[in-house]
């Protein structure tokens, strides 16, 4: 018994539908579920946990577009089932000489330019809210060196220190000596230099990724809405340690960032870097 092409297109859209539920059931799950907060874990298939309000919008636009592109797959791969089995040679005897269908073209010209505005409209917003830093009440200026960053606070007492790779830390290859602390829903504007040649300035779990450029200044933002450790890595190629200059940043409450800030300020004051200073504490 043959089935009509009304009945194959209703069970077509059924399986697209039920794809789509299991993509959309993965994608809210996959991200908050299995993933450890500001780190990655192993065979990681999804983002990093959000950690940020520019982070958020990055997952909500990823998987907007997740879904509208699994959408036209379906949609094509449904068009493509359609023409095999209606416009065959053993279905069709005599072909079609049918030539043009204005509102088939239409169609295809105007849909595309729709869906292209639809993308571009939070895409736009995106980049804004990435781009426009809001008033900021801390600033963090990062410098990469080879092959390690410099992290000084203009707003806190204007010391610096440097923050090296620890071997003896975990995760591995992302544990330092010195984390950079911030306290927990504070902007915390970050000023990213070179000192040598071109680094990124990265964290995944805050949607940060921003070239450290020898001879400019760039800036950039997040505020951390929780509290706890966050890891990211140089994402430039700058030479043979480039894998080996992590970034971690510890996010406390505003009580232990300020006693962290007055212990810095006296470890510190002669611009020493290899003095461990974190809200942890000090550690042997």
């Amino acid at each position: 018994m043959r089935m009509s092409m009304g009945r194959v297109g209703r069970h077509l859209l059924g399986l697209a539908t039920i794809a789509l539920v299991a993509t959309g059931v993965a994608l809210a799950t996959g991200g908050v579920a299995f993933a450890e907060v500001g780190q990655p874990e192993p065979w990681e298939w999804h983002l990093q946990a959000s950690g940020s309000p520019v982070m958020d919008n990055i997952v909500w636009f990823h998987n907007f577009l997740f879904v509208l592109i699994t959408l036209i797959t379906l949609f094509v791969l449904a068009l493509l089932v359609v023409v095999v089995i209606k416009f065959n040679a053993r279905a069709n005897p005599v072909p079609s000489r049918t030539t043009h269908n204005t509102l088939i073209e239409v169609a295809w010209t105007l849909v595309p330019v729709l869906i292209l505005v639809g993308i571009s409209v939070p895409s736009f917003r995106l980049l804004f809210l990435e781009l426009d830093v809001p008033k900021a009440d801390i600033t963090v200026k990062a410098t990469g060196k080879q092959w390690y960053w410099s992290y000084a606070y203009p707003d806190n007492g204007k010391f610096e220190f440097d923050s090296l790779m620890a071997q003896d830390k975990q995760p591995r290859l992302l544990g330092v000596d010195n984390e950079m602390v911030v306290p927990v829903n504070k902007v915390i504007r970050v000023q990213v230099t070179g000192a040598d040649v071109i680094h990124a300035f990265a964290l995944p779990a805050f949607g940060v990724k921003i070239d450290a450029i020898p001879g400019r200044l760039n800036e950039t933002w997040f505020k951390a809405t929780k509290a706890g450790m966050y890891y990211g890595q140089c994402s430039e190629l700058c030479g043979k340690d480039h894998a080996f200059m992590p970034i971690a940043i510890r996010v406390v409450n505003d009580q232990e960032f300020a006693s962290w800030v007055e212990s810095a300020k006296k470890k510190y004051a002669s611009g020493g870097a290899s003095t461990y200073a974190s809200a942890a504490g000090p550690t042997q």
